[in-house]
């Protein structure tokens, strides 16, 4: 327990001069009230914080009052404690634990904790840390500053206790469809006391309201809560999750899943290889089971066909050449040792699809390739006639033209002398 610092004799003589009513100082150290009609002898300690309060020249100095604030830290963190004060009357700010210990005055430390830290020491704040922070640090921490009167504040530091993860009960072996099962979840070492939550894969289940016990300790819970609920097959593998909410997590997960398995009846379908046989091809028929647990033994039946045809644990049915008259309905009945379910098929062989080969692939290409080239043909004939047609009517329309000019005769005589009107020799040229 750290004391605190006792009070100069000068400041209580200041204290007994202040007092109302003329009180004076008693030799057994108590306040004896002259005025006051019934006579009443106050302690010493009473009088310094009630009649030195009450005195005018204490009432007008409000800026000496500390201030602080309420913390909340999660145990194993860090929390830090800070006071500040306007006025401080040339005295020193001082934190003490709810046991009333000093832990620092001014920037001296007062108990050896190494997890109380000194943070900032100024006449105005006195601010420390305390780390790793435990239950037993909750409480009501005070500040101090030691004017006339002693004034304080206080800091209630809140701890939480972090929840542990949840633990599911219930779930021992194998669930039949439709059995109704009950899951029970819990988590220890809350505070305040956590809630639980459970869902089923996305979908949330309602369990019962969630319970709370108190643990040995006195400062922690134990909360627990419990599902009832019916499987189906859409249940099997599905993980049932027990979730708590708390808030130490700060939105964290934190949960537990189950894994639930659920037995199940069978079913099956059959499937075609290839989907749409021809008479000649070769044909599988698979009859696809499922089931928990997966059928093991398969037995195929054709209507109107005595005995079965197969009993296998494969689960397909083989037609190395398919005929006609494999054509009909099959069944198939797939089995486990939860039960059994049969599937049907109507198989319609159809009648045989030419094959190509692969000369008449190749001269269907060949053929392709000429009538690209003869239609690259026609079109440049096309053009081709288009152009000879334009060019040939411009060269009748000069022809016809020239002819204006030409002499009516069909023939014309013309001087082979070079002009010589009177020769007798002429030539004729004929146009």
């Amino acid at each position: 327990m750290g004391a605190r610092p006792a009070l100069p004799l000068l400041l209580l003589l200041l204290a007994c001069r202040g007092a109302p009513g003329g009180a004076n100082l008693s030799q057994d150290g108590y306040w004896q009230e002259q005025d006051l009609e019934l006579r009443t002898l106050a302690p010493l300690g009473e009088a310094i914080s009630s009649t030195v309060w009450s005195s005018p020249d204490m009432l007008a100095s409000q800026d000496s009052q500390p201030w602080t604030s309420d913390e909340t830290v999660v145990a194993g963190g860090t929390v830090v404690l800070k006071c500040q004060v306007k006025d401080h009357e040339d005295s020193s700010l001082q934190w003490s634990n709810p046991a009333q210990q000093t832990l620092y005055f001014g920037e001296k430390r007062a108990l050896r904790d190494n997890r109380i830290q000194l943070v900032r020491s100024t006449p105005h704040e006195l601010s420390i840390s305390i780390s790793n922070v435990a239950l037993a640090d909750e409480g009501e921490y005070t500040c101090s500053i030691f004017t006339m009167p002693v004034r304080t504040a206080k800091s209630l530091v809140t701890v939480l206790g972090i929840p542990q993860k949840p633990i599911i009960t219930g779930y021992k072996s194998s669930l039949r469809e439709k059995e109704t099962t009950t899951l029970s979840c819990q988590s220890s070492g809350s505070k305040p006391a956590a809630q639980l939550t459970w869902r089923k894969g996305d979908q949330e289940l309602h369990g019962e309201p969630t319970r709370v016990q108190e643990d040995p300790n006195g400062k922690t819970f134990t909360v627990s809560s419990s599902v009832t609920f019916q499987v189906s097959r859409e249940d099997d593998g599905a993980d049932i999750v027990c979730s708590v909410n708390h808030e130490s997590l700060k939105g964290a997960d934190r949960s537990t899943s189950q894994r639930i398995e659920v037995l199940y009846t069978p079913t099956a379908k059959i499937r075609p290889d290839p989907p749409h046989p021809r008479e000649g091809q070769k044909l599988l028929l698979h009859c696809e089971g499922r089931g928990n647990p997966v059928p093991q033994q398969y037995l195929w039946e054709k209507e109107g066909s005595v005995p079965p045809l197969k009993m296998t644990q494969e689960s397909a049915l083989i037609f190395p050449f398919l005929n006609k008259s494999d054509s009909g309905t099959y069944g198939c009945t797939a089995t486990s040792n939860m039960g059994s379910y049969k599937a049907y098929y109507t198989l319609n062989v159809n009648d045989p699809s030419p094959v190509p080969s692969s000369s008449s692939t190749y001269h269907a290409i060949i053929g392709g390739i000429v009538a690209f080239i003869v239609f690259l043909l026609l079109i440049l004939l096309i053009f081709l006639g288009h152009y000879l047609i334009r060019h040939k009517g411009t060269y009748l329309t000069h022809e016809a033209k020239g002819s204006d000019d030409a002499p009516d005769a069909d023939t014309a005589i013309i001087n082979a002398e070079g002009g010589q009107s009177g020769g007798d020799d002429k030539k004729e040229y004929f146009i």
